[in-house]
């Protein structure tokens, strides 16, 4: 059930982070960043487990690899811009800080 809620937690984070990132630059991604890193650390030091961090980086970067290919309507939700491009790139650093850090 952990593991379920772990995942559950991660995708809304990448929710969250894709509808939040380019909001008033560049605050909104520094929010995003450090959001994620702290909710994917405090799943770790509530479950006492560094398995459940990594299914919810799991979630999170399958919502914000979802989220950089187009729709049915060729919409992109992350945008190939230098906001974007960070959002991917600093995000994914911040999930593996937040999986290495100990709990």
């Amino acid at each position: 059930m952990r593991f379920i809620y772990s995942f559950i937690i991660g995708a809304l984070l990448g929710v969250g982070s894709v509808f939040l990132h380019a909001s008033l630059p560049p605050f909104g991604l520094l929010f995003v960043l450090v959001a994620t890193a702290t909710g994917i650390w405090c799943i770790g030091r509530k479950w006492g487990g560094r398995a459940f961090r990594i299914t919810a980086a799991i979630a999170w970067t399958a919502v914000t690899l979802r989220a950089g290919f187009p729709g049915i309507n060729d919409e992109y939700l992350i945008s190939g811009n230098s906001i974007g491009i960070s959002l991917m790139n600093l995000g994914v650093l911040s999930l593996v800080i937040a999986v290495l850090l100990p709990a």
